[in-house]
């Protein structure tokens, strides 16, 4: 059965003293990360954690959250990786929402407790899992894993809700995506089978392991039993470091952050010989930043995934071999690649007829990486999942060697900096201001972020706002990386269809000009 406490069992069978994690000065075997997600689940359960109960996480990357992630399954319940960009009001609807009873947090999210435990009735239980004290009335993650007894794994179907993704909505709410033991499995043997993964190998979780990609690459060094290394969050100086110190020979990034390493200006002065391949996705790479990354490493590997949270989430693979620079195969360099083994994908028209290759359509797939569906959206899901296919909401072409070409999203959304902004988010705050009259929220071409937020603002008759003042507001209400960048502020109506809509492909057209396609 695929369930992640067999995947645990086996890997400590096989490599039992192997290291398995190495943060900081913490440094644990696969025997020692067996006991403590066995011992950490029992902590949960003399908690009141049972079967079907949802455990959130909020906190920066460790290998307390990598055991978390096994020992709340282990102990019967799902876990919900909570996106440390949120603002209180967002990770309270997340946890309001997966009615979570039980929230592991670090101390960089302690001035969010008051506001979390007056508005959530249902959170039982604050478990402080950072290094040092904890705060004052919160037990700490390792007093609680000392005083426990290991327990059996409980019994689990590979079917059974394992985590609680959650993405942003068209409707201007998260939508919680349920995934399965199995989708999340199946997900990572899919990639182990092209990306040549081996157990002696060296993972450095510098992407946020809130994200689905960061799990995905997780789960396929603990089916293997390799070795996970951690910091806490992006810092170009500490990935460099670390390749170095631990031998990293895999790591995932998002494009934003290739372009901080190339850019880095101290990068000669470290030594990453030991890399073997860079892993990225979450957003479009742009061109320049690749072509410069292969130059500088001719002997790295480059391989990008693209995907969402929906497919666990990988459904297509750019290889190694895929990534020329020059001549006529470059112009893969553009395209997401091809399906990953076990994905059916197709560029389908509105009504989920195939169309003919070198149509654009939207990209939709089949697979048993395919979600659950979303918590309590019976409507959405199905409008998501209608005919079977997984409908992703992006337009694309096919080649005729099974290449996808993304040029456009059907969902009103931006993707900046590896993050999904949906616009009708970002509208809703931006409503709640005095000054707006109406609005559009709109994604523009950025070099640092790929796409980068920007709203477009009719003020009221006699009112007065700046940039800064409605950029500000926002940041009070949702993340930073969803709230505008930049702002048009405007007297005179938006442009509105015959129907009363919005035009925002007219408002799109000076930023995107003759572009080959609207996404970056």
């Amino acid at each position: 059965m695929l369930t992640f406490s067999n995947t645990l069992q086996r890997v400590v069978q096989q490599r039992a003293e192997k290291i398995a994690t190495i943060d900081g000065d913490r440094r644990h075997s696969w025997k020692e990360f067996h006991q403590r997600v066995s011992q950490f689940a029992g902590a949960l359960q003399k908690l009141g954690v049972k079967q079907g109960s949802r455990v959130a996480i909020l906190s920066l990357n460790s290998d307390r959250y990598l055991e978390a992630m096994f020992a709340i399954p282990w102990a019967g319940a799902a876990y919900v990786p909570i996106n440390t960009r949120l603002a209180a009001p967002e990770v309270e609807y997340w946890m309001q929402n997966s009615e979570s009873e039980v929230l592991l947090v670090d101390r960089n999210f302690l001035p969010m407790l008051d506001h979390l435990q007056a508005t959530l009735p249902k959170l039982k239980h604050i478990i402080f899992m950072d290094n040092g004290e904890p705060a004052e009335g919160l037990p700490h993650y390792e007093d609680l894993l000392a005083d426990a007894e290991a327990i059996d794994a409980a019994s689990v179907q590979p079917n059974d809700l394992v985590a609680l993704y959650y993405t942003g909505g068209t409707t201007g709410r998260s939508k919680g995506v349920m995934l399965s033991h199995h989708n999340m499995l199946f997900n990572a043997m899919q990639g182990m089978v092209v990306q040549s993964y081996s157990g002696d190998e060296i993972y450095l979780h510098a992407a946020p392991m809130f994200h689905a990609a960061d799990a995905y690459n997780a789960i396929c060094f603990c089916l293997l039993g390799g070795t996970h290394v951690f910091t806490p969050g992006f810092d170009p100086k500490r990935v460099l470091e670390l390749i170095g110190e631990e031998k990293v020979t895999r790591i995932l990034l998002v494009p934003t952050m290739v372009g901080m390493v190339m850019s880095y200006p101290a990068l000669d002065d470290y030594d990453i010989s030991s890399l073997k391949s860079i892993f990225y996705g979450a957003s479009p790479m742009p061109e320049a930043v690749l072509k410069a990354a292969m130059e500088k490493y001719p002997a790295m590997e480059f391989m990008q995934a693209y995907g969402q949270t929906e497919a666990a989430p990988v459904l297509t693979i750019l290889m190694p071999e895929d990534h020329v620079p020059e001549g006529e195969r470059s112009r893969l360099l553009k395209s997401a690649g091809k399906a990953a083994p076990g994905v059916t994908l197709a560029i389908l028209d509105d009504n989920d007829i195939e169309l003919p290759r070198g149509e654009i359509g939207q990209v939709c797939a089949k697979g048993d990486n395919v979600m659950l569906g979303y918590l309590g959206m019976e409507e959405t899901t199905a409008e998501t999942l209608k005919n079977g296919w997984l409908h992703t909401g992006d337009g694309a072409y096919m080649d005729d060697e099974g290449y996808i070409f993304i040029v456009d999203r059907v969902k009103d959304m931006i993707i900046s900096g590896g993050e999904n902004v949906y616009s009708v988010e970002v509208e809703n705050a931006l409503y709640r201001h005095p000054a707006v009259e109406s609005c559009a929220v709109i994604g523009i071409p950025s070099e640092q972020w790929g796409e980068q937020v920007h709203a477009v603002i009719q003020t009221k008759a006699g009112a007065e706002s700046s940039e800064q003042e409605i950029i500000a507001h926002c940041k009070e209400l949702i993340a930073g990386f969803k709230c505008p960048r930049s702002v048009t502020l405007q007297a005179e109506p938006l442009p509105l269809s015959g129907a009363g809509k919005i035009l925002k492909t007219e408002l799109r057209k000076p930023f995107w000009g003759d572009k080959a396609k609207a996404v970056n």
